[in-house]
């Protein structure tokens, strides 16, 4: 009988196995945190990271690495430098392929679900995290760093994939709309407290009344493209979660080809046709545009604030061409200002697998260093963005450099300050998209819907929904989407309920069985 039930038992098992399997079970590297740090044994470390091309930005990095390598002597930090995310994500994938990743690299989470795919070449964080030595606020840091708690949850929730932490936040923005108030004013406008798509497509329109000359009235030259947009990929994400249409799921569903898409398109595509609306990849930098006079709208990254406006630290154009306007800083239109959603990104920090759990304990260190709040400080300062710890923010420090804004036109750049307040006080209402192996081309293939839509206008092509139908099909093909591999495998199978349900009562007999032989025995 005990055997007839045993090999019952094991069956139940083998098929519930099989079951279990098809339903998406992640098989996930565990990385063993060494039990110290050995500070005797050398190690050197490579950092890859973006710099915007701001060299306030690269002498931060310089001082945290020398600052790291004081506590640390037997660390040596090598760092490489890019100009473009493109280029870095890039180099780590064929570094990746040759075995030779970065230990540590600034990235973005759909980067680092490209790095996973077919590797555990990326180390999962939440044993590091909790870890009582080196983890956040760990008794062996020889660093004063953030605790769990002081990291900003929403921003920390970024960086989950696969139900595990595989990197931590480094820097966060959002998008804002930089605006020519002396321009809406003059067109008979008043901005209101929250910026709506309608208000902002109604100014455009009505800028393109020219005069007897054929210059525009508004600004009295031959160039005027009322509305111009940084990041199209932002913007058709922004705009789908605003009307609650989808984009994706979690588990890689592409949803962005539904009927909300062709809706935003043809509103777009009215307004191309009125010439009052353009892209940043079909026009100019929205920032040129806006201080030479020859925009209203400029929406771009807070990180982007120290471009924008006459008086701008960093300007890309001649002195000559800059016009003098009064400059408001708003948050993203919205259709339901009741309800606004904007975007939340910025880079995250991740850190690779090697042989020696050493080296990697190392390099989780100087990652972790980069939350310092001396670190986090001096990088908000160069751009709009925003520290993503609650130690940094509300340190005097940080305060200090808030309340100092508007007392010059560099470190207390109002607009940069402003820019940074706008995801600081807009927290609760930011989101991210879905993370995955695909996530990536999906992004592009959001931006590729608005910029095609633009050129065809543009050319005057006819634009109906036989062109979206084909446009849908090309950029699917473009990037490969009906190739992404949804893990959506929705509820399991009655059969393998009925297998679960099955498992639990065989070990019950099972167990009474075995109490029976024990008191049989007994007597």
């Amino acid at each position: 009988m005990n055997k007839r039930i045993f090999a019952l038992a094991l069956s139940v098992c083998l098929i519930l196995s099989m079951f279990s399997g098809c339903h998406g079970a992640v098989e996930r590297h565990v990385f063993q945190v060494p039990e110290t740090f050995d500070t005797e044994k050398n190690h050197e470390i490579t950092f890859w990271a973006k710099n915007d091309t701001n060299i306030s930005q690269v002498r931060v990095y310089e001082q945290a690495i020398a600052d790291f390598e004081t506590l640390y002597p037997n660390v040596k930090v090598q760092l490489k430098l890019y100009t473009d995310y493109g280029r870095l994500y890039d180099d780590v994938l064929k570094n990746i392929g040759a075995n030779t990743p970065p230990n540590v690299c600034i990235t973005y989470p759909d980067h680092i679900a490209t790095y996973m795919t077919g590797s555990n070449c990326v180390v999962p964080l939440d044993d590091l995290f909790a870890d009582e030595k080196y983890g956040f606020g760990g008794s062996e840091l020889k660093f004063d760093g953030p605790t769990m708690e002081e990291m900003i949850p929403q921003f920390l929730a970024e960086c989950v994939l696969k139900d595990n932490h595989y990197a931590i936040p480094y820097m966060r923005s959002t998008e804002a709309c930089y605006i020519n108030k002396t321009y809406v004013e003059k067109l008979g406008y008043t901005l209101p407290e929250v910026l709506t798509w309608d208000f902002l497509w109604e100014v455009s329109d009505a800028a393109m009344e020219k005069d007897a000359e054929g210059n525009f009235a508004v600004n009295g030259q031959k160039i005027l493209i009322p509305f111009v947009y940084k990041s199209t990929d932002n913007m058709m994400i922004q705009m789908l979660k605003q009307k609650n249409a989808g984009y994706s799921t979690a588990g890689g569903s592409i949803e962005l080809f539904n009927d909300t898409t062709r809706e935003l398109l043809y509103e777009i595509a009215d307004h191309v046709e009125k010439k009052s609306f353009s892209t940043f990849k079909i026009s100019s930098y929205p920032a040129d545009l806006l201080n030479a006079g020859q925009c209203i709208f400029a929406i771009d990254s807070t990180a982007g604030a120290t471009w924008m406006g006459p008086d701008a630290p960093l300007m890309d154009i001649s002195e000559d061409k800059i016009v003098d306007f009064e400059l408001e800083v708003m948050a993203i239109p919205q259709f339901d200002p009741e309800n606004p959603q904007m975007i939340s990104q910025g880079p995250s920090v991740c850190v690779f697998n090697q042989e020696d759990p050493q080296t990697v304990l190392a390099s989780w260190l100087f990652a972790q260093f980069l939350l310092t709040n001396k670190v986090q400080l001096g990088y908000a300062q160069t751009e709009g963005y925003l520290p993503v710890t609650s130690k940094a923010q509300n340190s005097e420090e940080y305060l200090d450099y808030v309340n100092q804004s508007g007392t010059d036109s560099d470190l207390h750049y109002w607009v940069k300050l402003k820019a940074a307040q706008i995801l600081q006080d807009n927290t609760e209402n930011t989101f991210v998209t879905p993370v995955f192996n695909g996530s990536a081309s999906l992004r592009d293939a959001a931006g590729q819907l608005i910029e095609k839509t633009v050129r065809s206008v543009r050319r005057k092509e006819t634009v109906d929904d036989a062109y979206f139908d084909n446009l849908y099909t090309e950029v699917t093909a473009l990037h490969r989407l009906d190739q992404v591999e949804s893990t959506d495998l929705g509820p399991m199978p009655p059969i393998a309920i009925w297998l679960l349900t099955g498992l639990g009562g065989t070990w019950v007999v099972l167990g009474a069985i075995a109490c029976l032989g024990k008191i049989r025995r007994k007597k």
